[in-house]
């Protein structure tokens, strides 16, 4: 209904009463299974289809504010910036969509590897102290060779670039990543890949999240473990660029999202 609907005004008592239950036990439900609030899911859905629409078409941002469930340009444009880090013209330079990161069932985008090791070291180079984070990622049992990307966010449901990332081709069983000199904090992580099925040959897509937080502390390391699968019509919808306002309008365009 979040999916169908993102355009029209839509309340906690409307889909509870679609689903015959109370609002209270709803949002309780709805928070435990997918790990976030329905207000917070919904308002997910309605940036990821703006980011979506900013980068696939070339609609107005006053249209496309109008797609999205939006009734002022204003505060659609106060609110993606707030949240992405970038104004919504901001967000059509190239480099965004070359470097984007998109996980959801309708539509998914990772850079290929050699784009995301020289991003990824770029980054790197920029970083001084914090702490180390290692983690396995645990492919599924059809997974053939791929790439994927690892990022820590503050959110679980990020809308801006990760504080670091890093990019590792992958094969069947797990892969093991370090991320060096990440800032202190909490952070969450997720994880895309592409991969080759290994019965099929067909290309998939794979996403992994970490519900809880990693804790990050100057000096001190952490270790987390996510499975990779299929991403499903309940998860979040996620889509973040891993480029830097600073880099906006300064560097071709490395690939192409469609």
């Amino acid at each position: 209904m979040m999916h169908e609907r993102y355009l029209y005004p839509i309340t906690i008592n409307d889909i509870s009463a679609a689903v015959f239950v109370s609002p209270f036990h709803f949002s309780r439900t709805f928070s435990k299974f997918t790990g976030v609030a329905p207000g917070r899911y919904l308002t997910a859905v309605r940036l990821f289809e703006a980011k979506r629409l900013l980068l696939t078409t070339d609609h107005t941002v006053s249209n496309i504010v109008c797609s999205v469930g939006y009734s002022s340009v204003g505060t659609f444009t106060s609110r993606f910036s707030r949240s992405v880090g970038m104004t919504p013209t901001q967000y059509r330079d190239p480099l965004v969509g070359d470097l984007l990161v998109s996980c959801a069932p309708h539509f998914q985008h990772l850079a290929p590897l050699d784009v995301l090791l020289a991003e990824s070291e770029s980054w790197a180079a920029e970083r001084q102290g914090g702490g180390t984070v290692s983690g396995r990622l645990e492919l599924p049992a059809s997974a053939g060779g791929g790439h994927a990307v690892v990022g820590l966010f503050d959110e679980l449901i990020p809308q801006r670039g990760p504080v670091a990332f890093t990019a590792v081709p992958i094969g069947p069983g797990t892969s093991e990543v370090v991320l060096d000199n990440v800032p202190p904090g909490r952070w969450y992580v997720l994880a895309a890949a592409e991969h080759v099925d290994g019965r099929t040959g067909e290309k998939k897509f794979a996403v992994g999240h970490r519900r809880t937080p990693i804790k990050v502390v100057d000096g001190g390391s952490a270790a987390f473990s996510v499975p990779l699968r299929a991403s499903r019509p309940t998860d979040p919808p996620i889509a973040v660029t891993l480029a830097r306002q600073s880099d906006l309008g300064a560097r071709r365009t490395l690939c192409t999202v469609a």
